[in-house]
């Protein structure tokens, strides 16, 4: 499947992966400034932003996606970040065709099984909603306020909602409820590695990578490094904007100068 891409930017490629519920556009300041060095493209994964609608969400067939799309767009390989489910999608990628990730930076997720962290309740919540002409912001955030406490998570699922005569989701909610187990699980190819340069970026007030997970992310990454950032939650690049620019551009490195090829690229 060929995924919607917002592409800025020059030099080499530089993929962005959103999490549930979220969309390219959730990373344009990140997409931003990274484009000042990198030409980067912000991807929409299925059922999420302006990209097509299906029903298989196994993380396999979502990389396969993104490896489709990438391949496409002459952005391959790529430095791949993703973030929490878009995390995984990226894992699977680089465990799936190493030779399309020249780095892998994970945020706050790991390559384990999760449970659903309230995930159904939103979904249920967010379908249940009565997509009226009627409909405000206001009406919206306060319909979903049982089923979502937090208020500035009711306004990150709210971004995903168009207003006016006919209100709609820029995410397809049935087929993300009926994907809800294998978007909480985790499945690698059997025996894969990936050896390249691995970041894994944590939210210093998040549970979502503990300290005894690391044996099963050295399992398949074993060139990961860790680096935490202790003001951020579970939304890095939210809380921490600057932090988590400064993690990931030291990352990457400094791309080479026009018409100097990097180490490893074709003639």
């Amino acid at each position: 499947m060929r995924l919607h891409v917002i592409e800025a930017g020059a030099g080499p490629a530089v993929v962005i992966l959103h999490g549930l519920f979220g969309a390219a556009r959730n990373f344009t300041t990140i997409q931003r400034r990274l484009a000042a060095r990198y030409r980067v493209l912000a991807l929409d994964l299925r059922n999420h932003g302006e990209s097509p609608r299906a029903p298989d969400m196994a993380y396999g067939t979502l990389a396969a996606d993104v490896h489709e799309t990438l391949a496409a767009h002459g952005a391959l390989p790529a430095a791949v970040i993703g973030h929490s489910m878009g995390g995984k999608v990226a894992m699977r990628l680089a465990l799936a065709a190493p030779e399309a990730v020249s780095r892998l930076a994970v945020c706050d997720i790991a390559p384990v099984p999760y449970p659903s962290h309230g995930h159904r309740d939103y979904v249920a919540a967010m379908r249940a909603l009565p997509l009226t002409p009627e409909l405000t912001r206001a009406g919206a955030d306060a319909a979903l306020a049982e089923a979502v406490p937090a208020a500035p998570l009711r306004q990150f699922l709210l971004h995903s909602l168009r207003f006016g005569a006919a209100p709609s989701w820029r995410l397809g909610l049935a087929e993300i409820a009926a994907a809800m187990p294998a978007i909480e699980s985790w499945d690698a190819p059997p025996g894969a590695v990936y050896g390249g340069p691995t970041l894994f970026l944590i939210g210093g007030r998040s549970d979502y990578v503990r300290p005894d997970y690391r044996p099963a992310i050295r399992a398949l990454f074993p060139h990961a490094r860790f680096v935490t950032l202790k003001r951020a939650g579970h939304w890095l690049h939210a809380d921490d904007p600057e932090g988590f620019l400064a993690a990931i551009t030291a990352f990457l490195g400094t791309p080479p100068a026009p018409g100097i090829k990097a180490a490893g690229a074709e003639p």
